[in-house]
């Protein structure tokens, strides 16, 4: 009986690890122009607004291109808003971030999918690629 019990959790663990990595996306509910204009830390989100033109744009970019386990959802730096997924290393949880040139500010938007919480992952993402392109 505990070995049916313990098989069974581990087949609901490998089904909610698979769901996790390989649950469909919507890009267009993610690659929506950010609204936020200061800059905020939330549970599960970051913002941070910048000054900025298409050449730090252009920047932002490469950095997010260079992070680990990231990869484009929709748009581009030339369309002026791009949307990046990160995964985590593990479980493959989906972190968005989206990089919108807007006038003559950069608004970067990171998010979570699952979860109440990000324990500050999206907050130090934004950071790390801000303090790379300045």
């Amino acid at each position: 009986m505990g070995m049916t019990i313990v098989a069974v959790l581990l087949l609901m663990a490998l089904a909610g690890m698979a769901y996790v990595r390989l649950a469909p996306i919507d890009p267009q509910a993610w690659h929506q122009p950010v609204d936020q204009t200061e800059n905020a830390d939330l549970a599960g989100s970051a913002v941070r607004v910048l000054e900025g033109d298409a050449a730090l744009m252009q920047a932002i970019d490469a950095e997010m291109r260079a992070l680990p386990r990231t990869q484009v959802l929709a748009g581009s730096p030339e369309a002026g808003r791009v949307t990046y997924v990160t995964r985590s290393a593990v479980f493959g949880f989906p972190d968005f971030t989206t990089v919108d040139l807007q006038g003559d500010q950069i608004r970067l938007f990171a998010r979570l999918k699952y979860g109440a919480s990000d324990l500050g992952v999206n907050r130090k993402r934004l950071e790390r690629v801000i303090a790379a392109v300045q």
